[in-house]
């Protein structure tokens, strides 16, 4: 049975009884905001600002398949990007540069439905694989070859108050760099201007170059602040007016997220980038927030993960799970993990001049999530 580009039924007959599969474009629905807003494991990732901010910058297409059939409430939904890359595959991404991205799903008759609805897919649209980004445990039963990549992820519980909160941070190396900024009188600043974005996505390429990786292109964080308006915010931090930090973060429901940071190397020991956090959680327990999550990290980046443990972050695993008709579930081409990189393509990296590095990242982003 064939799926066209609009909402289609697809008989799932290992089922029993037969559960029809819906599929539906979530940008298109006006069911999905709702559904977004009142399902208890939804995050900022699930959201129509971050599916349009994706589809504008990447032209990638947002697709969902659901067992609630239209014109009635959405009560599951997976959703998924379509990546059609000539560099690095076909495939099904769930979801394209989001840290997480859990399939809310609640029974294990829909999940059975949903999974073998997806494997039928798989195999008839030759997708290199599908992706899923759950944050708790997650599988989904099928014939097809699995594979997954662990991450470390870390999020802070938000119950206490700012003081309870600050005696948790470690002493010396957060604390103290909290105190050291306050010291230094490192001007704050706040908000969602072109300034503003100007200055992050400045040091952000700057701090990329630094570590051997391309930026994404400046498009997608326009597209993000345009998307999400006042809920994102660009923080940055001066010292005698250089730009010393810059961080952005995004609320949405009860949760702050971190989403990119980056500082110039000259002013680190100034507690700087610990200064625009400590500003985040203050912001996110005035706005009612219950959690700050700090997002993921490669699990061979050692040093991070220590550095938000010592935040009294709480921290998990998440596995990434790949699911293909051919156990050929990989790409090559990660633009996020510097460790990952051949010395000579670092080398190569950290030597371009901005202006082509930053055209590197704006040809190579699409084909990388």
């Amino acid at each position: 049975m064939s799926l066209t580009e609009s909402l289609d039924d697809i008989e799932n007959t290992s089922a029993a009884p037969p559960i029809l599969v819906h599929r539906f474009e979530p940008l298109e629905d006006c069911r999905w905001e709702e559904f977004v807003r009142r399902h208890p494991r939804s995050s900022v990732f699930h959201s129509s600002a971050w599916l349009e901010a994706l589809s504008r910058t990447y032209g990638y297409k947002p697709i969902a398949y659901t067992t609630s059939p239209q014109g009635q409430e959405l009560k599951n939904a997976i959703v998924f990007c379509r990546i059609e890359s000539w560099l690095t595959g076909r495939r099904l991404v769930s979801l394209p540069f989001s840290d997480h991205c859990e399939p809310l799903v609640d029974t294990k008759q829909d999940l059975e439905a949903l999974s073998g609805a997806l494997e039928q897919e798989v195999r008839r649209e030759q997708w290199r694989y599908l992706e899923l980004r759950p944050l708790g445990n997650f599988d989904i039963t099928n014939s097809l070859h699995h594979s997954t990549l662990a991450y470390s992820f870390h999020r802070l519980d938000l119950d206490s108050d700012l003081v309870t909160l600050f005696k948790n941070l470690h002493k010396s190396s957060i604390q103290r760099k909290i105190r050291r900024a306050e010291r230094e009188g490192l001007r704050y600043v706040e908000g969602s201007s072109e300034t503003l974005l100007d200055h992050f996505v400045g040091l952000f390429t700057l701090t990329r170059k630094r570590h051997g990786l391309p930026p994404p292109p400046r498009k997608w964080f326009e597209n993000l602040l345009d998307c999400f308006g006042e809920r994102l915010k660009i923080r940055v931090a001066f010292t005698n007016e250089q730009l010393a930090a810059a961080m952005l973060t995004i609320h949405h429901k009860d949760t702050m997220f971190y989403k990119y940071g980056c500082s110039s190397a000259r002013y680190n020991k100034l507690g700087s980038m610990h200064l625009l956090y400590w500003r985040a959680i203050h912001d996110a327990k005035s706005l009612g927030c219950r959690f700050f999550d700090f997002g993921r990290t490669d699990a061979d980046q050692q040093g991070l993960i220590t550095f938000k443990n010592r935040w009294g972050a709480t921290e998990s695993i998440i596995n990434y799970s790949r699911y293909g008709a051919r156990d050929n579930a990989t790409h090559f081409l990660d633009l996020n993990n510097a460790s990952g990189k051949s010395g000579a393509a670092k080398y190569v990296l950290e030597h371009l001049p901005l202006p082509l590095l930053s055209v590197t990242g704006r040809v190579l982003y699409r084909h990388s999530a």
